[in-house]
């Protein structure tokens, strides 16, 4: 095991804290496209997007002598920006998420496996150009999930740690957007997923 204090986060941090020339703009820049996958993807407008993550690193760069080293500083920024996005749509009043309908039951969901191949359906241009249109129909949240888990390969537990969310919810909310994508895929292009 990595000895905690002296690993890259670490290091990172200490030299942002100590104003080191450099370090906060290091930071911004190894974390900037995690920040805007997350805001981008829940609040969909390109300049409000612009505008939370520039409120991210400001309230990182106010916050991060309250990091404790207890998560991935990855999860820890992805937190921030998580929390900004969030209180964005609460102010605009949009949905995070769709109500559950009456026939939905995903309560024994305990993975997010269901056959259905994301990343090969995104294998020729026209699928990934349906794909991509049918993950903008989704909710904030699944939109969300969706790019932090396929796009940032962030783990369900990283995940938890920056959504604040049980990671049975998580995979829960995957599963029902993969499902949900297969019977756009299908829809569109007419072919079985």
């Amino acid at each position: 095991m990595d000895d905690i204090r002296s690993s890259p986060d670490r290091e990172l941090v200490d030299a942002v804290l100590a104003n080191r020339p450099g370090a906060f703009e290091r930071l911004v820049r190894e974390y900037q496209g995690l920040c805007w996958h997350i805001i981008q993807r829940m609040v969909r407008n390109p300049e409000d997007a612009r505008e939370l993550c520039q409120d991210t690193f400001l309230r990182v760069h106010q916050c991060l002598h309250q990091y404790r080293h207890e998560s991935a500083l990855k999860s820890w920024i992805g937190r921030v920006a998580y929390t900004i996005a969030l209180r964005h749509l609460q102010h605009k009043r949009i949905a995070l998420v769709e109500p559950a309908g009456a026939d939905d039951d995903y309560s024994l969901v305990d993975n997010i496996g269901d056959g259905f191949d994301l990343e090969a359906a995104c294998a020729d241009a026209e699928t990934a150009r349906h794909l991509h249109a049918a993950i903008e129909t989704l909710p904030p949240l699944q939109r969300t999930l969706l790019t932090l888990y396929y796009l940032e390969e962030t783990t369900i537990p990283e995940i938890a740690r920056i959504t604040g969310l049980a990671s049975g919810t998580i995979k829960s909310h995957l599963f029902r957007s993969r499902l949900r994508l297969r019977g756009a895929l299908e829809a569109r292009t007419g072919v079985a997923a």
